[in-house]
């Protein structure tokens, strides 16, 4: 029986929790709880049930320690109680609540009870209904609710109806703060809004960068490794065919030239692909001072690349200075281009590159004496992303048969950025 190896347990220990946030001071607290919407506060329910048990504490105190009227009996203990039980559910049904106090405090008041008792109780509710209603409803409630009391001590008692005619100005305070808080909530609900909208337009804006940033990799890395392994494959196929025509009478210098045509191609391949790689990683200029933007300096290559794969390239460019971006999209597009005639012409095609500026724009233009792609073959990403080098940077393109045969490419490419702006603006 083999030996049990004994399993060694390894426990990870949790990380230490760091330090707790620090408590919001007693004044930041009470900001939030005035710009907090009372429709949408967390626990109003039990807050207003803590509300009205400390209105209903108040309600006895005062009726038992104060002469303002006398001492409530059994029916007077019995409204004064009864009108703080409404203010539990004075957020969601504020007008009712404020109905129920004051038909409960209006006979309380009737029959000459401590009138400062139920005071508190008609202000939380009148306050309820002055943040959460429009103003010019607030005020024609809060003048109703002054009415009913005053005529009901005019009947019962014209002293005390002077004294609440003294003290009346105490409501319209209430009705006033409470449409004040209203329109305070409602300034910082639209600086939230408008911060929450300028958040999603900042994401937004992030999320097209990124996808342009994913289309524009996508061109490169397309742009370049076509290109590379389409003349990689062409001069392999040089190698094998003189490899397989006459083996006894190997022309090794043939051979080799295509053997070092292919190891050229993969090492330009490679830096640019490195170049790539690095502006990808630092978000910048390399370390090395080269340029990630490819330039028309280097047409001569791609037309001499597309000339060793066995095309006859004759070449035409007649430019001054070119803005980098437009630079690259023109080298982009001539590089697609002649790795289409090379993949598609057929055997030594005849492909003419010309570049001149003419009406302040560059125009580009690929002609060969071949068929173009098959028409019935798997289309790929190629003349996609000539279009969207052009349109980069304002320009246009087209793509199609020659008017005397073959495939033409060509694009036009404004040079300042006025017309680039028209251009944006026309597509």
């Amino acid at each position: 029986m083999d030996p049990v190896t004994p399993v060694q347990e390894t426990t990870t220990a949790a990380p230490a929790p760091g330090p707790p946030p620090p408590r919001p001071r007693i004044g930041e607290r009470i900001m939030a709880a005035i710009n907090r919407d009372p429709l949408t506060a967390p626990h109003a329910l039990r807050n207003d049930a803590v509300l009205a048990l400390l209105t209903t504490t108040h309600a006895i105190v005062v009726a038992l320690l104060t002469d303002e009227g006398r001492r409530p009996d059994a029916l007077g203990w019995t409204l004064l109680l009864a009108a703080q039980i409404p203010l539990v559910w004075r957020r969601r049904r504020p007008m009712l609540v404020l109905a129920a106090v004051v038909a409960l405090i209006g006979p309380y008041h009737a029959l000459d009870f401590n009138h400062a008792a139920p005071t508190p109780a008609a202000y939380v509710a009148l306050y309820t209904v002055a943040v959460t209603s429009r103003p010019l409803r607030a005020l024609l409630t809060g003048g109703i609710v002054l009415a009913v009391p005053l005529t009901v001590m005019v009947v019962v008692n014209t002293h005390q109806a002077v004294e609440l005619l003294r003290i009346s100005g105490w409501v319209v305070v209430v009705i006033f703060v409470g449409i004040d808080v209203r329109f305070y909530r409602q300034y910082v609900a639209a600086i939230v809004e408008r911060a929450e909208r300028a958040e999603r337009t900042r994401e937004e804006e992030a999320r097209r960068r990124v996808a342009e940033e994913r289309l524009r990799i996508a061109r490169d890395l397309h742009d370049l490794l076509a290109h590379s392994i389409t003349l990689i494959g062409v001069q392999t196929s040089v190698a094998a065919h003189v490899l397989a025509a006459d083996p006894e009478r190997l022309d090794r210098q043939t051979v080799a030239k295509a053997l070092d045509d292919i190891a050229e191609t993969c090492r330009t391949a490679r830096g640019e692909l490195r170049t790539t790689l690095e502006v990808l990683r630092e978000a910048g200029t390399p370390s090395d001072g080269r340029d990630p933007l490819p330039a028309l300096d280097g047409v001569s290559d791609l037309v001499e690349a597309a000339r060793l794969a066995g095309a006859r390239v004759e070449q035409t460019v007649r430019l001054g200075p070119v803005p980098p971006a437009v630079g690259a999209a023109a080298y982009r597009i001539v590089q697609e281009a002649l790795t289409n005639a090379v993949r598609h012409a057929g055997p030594e095609p005849s492909v003419q590159v010309t570049l001149h500026e003419q009406d302040g724009a560059l125009h580009v233009s690929v002609t060969d004496d071949g068929t173009g792609p098959d028409p019935g073959g798997t289309p790929g990403f190629g003349l996609v992303g000539m279009r969207e080098r052009a349109r980069s940077v304002g320009g246009t393109l087209d793509a199609g048969p020659g008017e005397q045969g073959g495939f033409r490419v060509t694009a036009v490419l404004p040079l300042s950025t006025t017309d680039r702006t028209q251009a944006r603006g026309t597509r």
